[in-house]
């Protein structure tokens, strides 16, 4: 009897797996997505179910993107690109599809400062906090109650003493490690202190593979932050194991300020149904340096595949050279193309990535992408003063981009992302000095696998079969 119901639980378990495998052909993004997911749930049933339940989702239903739905948005939008025009090549630079994908106009009249490294960057946001008289907007995928995060939790105490107004939004999954109190006391001092996910609720089991990776600050809506840093002491290089933390911000005044305050509104709606638009300034302060910018977000309830069509459009737009720094290099098979056409062409792509590792089945899979890519001109310069944590991409003298996005399914799919484009020779020059520094601490990786360490010989190729769930 016992066996009779053994083999029956058996028979229920192989049926829900061949569910789920088909539910994943047909609701994956990517074939290779597709694959994974049937493999994992054929060859391992138990752990794919339980995977496959809580990551298994690949879009996001019920979030509102006001910049594509809110006709009131649609007209702000509008009126912004009329007062603001764009001065650069459209065309040559391909505006119309950076413009597509952000549901956004490139606007000039932006300022753009580079914020290297967690002192520069901290001490920059600190001195913006201070200066508030109306509200303040931050958001971190990462928040720790340790020293950097307490310092953090200080100046927004104080600002809201005073009687400025504080929204702060978190990731649940990112800031698993938070703790209650550190929460409750900002709470206390009239911080909106709130998970993105606080009406669909952190367990639930659609929201758990949708990470809000974005960190950006906005104060009275007149500068704004954002790049790679979270809100721990890691990012100012105070973990032994990691050392250094190599990691870009930017500092932004000017129209583009406004457009990372929308994706911030859009959030907040997602976090609270609460619309900010009434309670924020939309004045555009135009500056003297009038650069053209524009603020490319991404996520899951896109309808295109936003965060891969930055990448390629990118590249796309390349004529001499394309520098893309990232911590994790895995792929989509079309900006493994993209990238090799580029290098074929005689574009000078290189990318750098860390010496170290912190997650490493992305570190191994990674190795599966090395070989090939090498074999068409790509270079790949591993950082090795400590960990490389920076999201930035430049291309010729005309474009500099800082932002939340890294190169694998994850970001481009899977989270929510942000990055800051600026098209002018004058940021580019900036990031391209940036870059130079980075290579003269790094190293031109060329060993192939073959020339690997065993455990990474046999490790690559299994990990970069997972490559679309990393």
């Amino acid at each position: 009897m016992l066996a009779s119901y053994s083999l029956i639980l058996l028979i229920l378990l192989e049926g829900v797996a061949i569910y789920f495998a088909y539910r994943a052909v047909t609701g994956a993004r990517t074939p290779q997505g597709s694959v994974a997911w049937v493999l994992f749930l054929i060859l391992a049933p138990y752990a794919g179910i339980i995977a496959y339940i809580f990551l298994g989702h690949h879009r996001m239903n019920g979030y509102v993107i006001a910049r594509r739905k809110s006709e009131r948005v649609l007209e702000g939008i509008k009126s912004a690109r009329k007062a603001h025009p764009s001065k650069g090549d459209a065309a040559a630079l391909g505006y119309a599809g950076f413009e597509a994908q952000a549901a956004a106009p490139v606007l000039s009249g932006n300022a753009f400062e580079l914020l290297i490294d967690g002192d520069e960057t901290f001490e920059a946001m600190f001195e913006a906090i201070r200066s508030a008289k109306s509200y303040v907007l931050i958001q971190f995928y990462i928040v720790r109650d340790d020293t950097l995060g307490r310092l953090m939790q200080a100046e927004l105490m104080a600002v809201a003493e005073r009687g400025v107004k504080v929204r702060f939004l978190y990731d649940s999954i990112g800031s698993a490690r938070l703790s209650n109190s550190y929460i409750q006391t900002l709470q206390d001092a009239g911080v909106e202190m709130l998970d993105t996910n606080a009406l669909k609720g952190p367990t639930n089991r659609r929201q758990v593979n949708f990470r809000n990776h974005r960190k950006t600050l906005i104060v009275d809506g007149h500068v704004g932050f954002i790049g790679g840093h979270n809100l721990g002491d890691e990012y100012l290089g105070n973990d032994p194991n990691m050392g250094h933390w190599r990691d870009t911000h930017c500092m932004l005044r000017g129209p583009m300020v406004n457009q990372l305050q929308l994706v911030f509104t859009e959030d907040w709606y997602w976090a609270t149904q609460d619309s900010l638009l009434d309670a924020l300034d939309w004045t555009m302060q135009r500056q003297p340096e009038d650069m053209d910018g524009l603020i490319l977000p991404s996520g899951p309830a896109d309808e295109l595949e936003t965060g891969s069509l930055y990448y390629c459009s990118a590249i796309r737009a390349a004529k001499e050279r394309i520098w893309i720094s990232t911590p994790y290099f895995v792929p989509d098979g079309d900006i493994a193309t993209a990238l090799k056409v580029a290098a074929l062409s005689g574009v000078d792509v290189r990318i750098l990535i860390p010496n170290k590792a912190d997650h490493w089945a992305t570190y191994l899979a990674s190795y599966g992408y090395f070989d090939m890519m090498r074999a068409t001109g790509v270079q790949f310069w591993r950082y090795e003063n400590g960990f490389m944590h920076q999201k930035v991409l430049l291309v010729d003298e005309t474009i500099a981009s800082v932002g939340t996005f890294n190169m694998d399914a994850r970001s481009c799919r899977l989270n929510f992302e942000a990055t800051a484009m600026v098209f002018d020779p004058r940021a580019a020059q900036d990031v391209a000095a940036m870059f130079k520094a980075d290579f003269a601490q790094s190293y031109e990786f060329t060993e192939n696998l073959a020339e690997q360490p065993l455990w990474v010989r046999l490790g690559a190729p299994v990990a970069r079969l997972f490559a679309p769930l990393l």
